[in-house]
């Protein structure tokens, strides 16, 4: 998975898998607790509001959204539900894969880049 090839110096492969799994089990539990949000753009990507760069380690919002989709506990998903509904709009895979994003939480949203 493309979260996993962004090393860091000196970081084995299995290192980092490890390193990613762990970083996203910590950030489904703050997202149960909801210490941290989930939030959909206008154009259907999404952010998770609230995540402190020390808990991202390294991954983006896009990385963080599919293993929660994939493993993440049923309060995550219900979460990313709930901003689906909240949006008005679900998460468009497409406009993921192109690379859409936000640095602030979602005030913005730029395109890959």
């Amino acid at each position: 998975m493309p979260c996993d090839s962004r090393r860091k110096q000196n970081q084995t492969a299995a290192q980092r898998k490890t390193e990613v799994r762990a970083a996203v089990q910590r950030i489904d539990k703050l997202i149960a607790a909801k210490q941290i949000g989930v939030k959909v753009g206008p154009q259907g990507a999404v952010t998770f509001t609230g995540l402190p760069d020390t808990v991202r380690d390294g991954l983006t919002d896009v990385c963080i959204y599919r293993m929660l989709t994939r493993t993440g506990s049923a309060a995550a998903r219900m979460a990313i539900a709930r901003a689906e509904q909240l949006a008005g709009r679900a998460v468009d895979r497409k406009v993921i894969a192109a690379g859409v994003h936000s640095h602030d939480g979602g005030q913005s949203w730029h395109p890959r880049g």
